[in-house]
């Protein structure tokens, strides 16, 4: 697959999987982030997804902060530069103005695939696959690869 690093798989990761995972362990979030921590796969977010992943748990579980920085230092992590205004608003077309940043980043990326739990984004999987960019479920990441 196009976009390998040393042979893992490079896999974006939406702010609300890294969210839930943390929340809980259990399920395919948790399932996903263990497997992050383990050298599964090579993890990438954009600068926004980490800050967005930062200002929610501090504002809705600030008990997870150190485990969210725990995380962060336990496993490789690639943290992508956000997207260029025009790619944003080409995404914004298919994934919806709020959505479209983090979409551009995750096609800038190049990565293999792009987890997310948003219904937004899994709704314009087909037309995301057009441009390149495989968005998959957590539950699909953890059952089908």
């Amino acid at each position: 697959m196009a976009g390998k690093a040393e042979g893992k798989v490079r896999v974006f990761l939406d702010s609300n999987v890294i969210f839930s995972g943390l929340y809980s362990g259990d399920g395919p979030p948790g399932a996903i982030l263990e497997q992050a921590v383990k050298g599964g796969f090579l993890p990438v977010i954009s600068r926004q997804v980490l800050d967005e992943v930062v200002r929610t748990i501090a504002e809705k579980l600030p008990a997870a902060l150190p485990a969210l920085q725990a995380l962060l230092l336990s496993m490789p992590l690639e943290v992508c530069e956000d997207p260029d205004p025009l790619a944003v608003r080409a995404w914004a077309k298919i994934t919806g103005a709020d959505d479209a940043p983090i979409a551009a980043a995750a096609s800038a990326a190049e990565v293999d695939l792009f987890v997310s739990g948003d219904s937004h984004f899994l709704a314009a999987r087909a037309a995301a696959v057009k441009k390149g960019l495989r968005i998959v479920s957590p539950s699909d990441f953890i059952h089908k690869g």
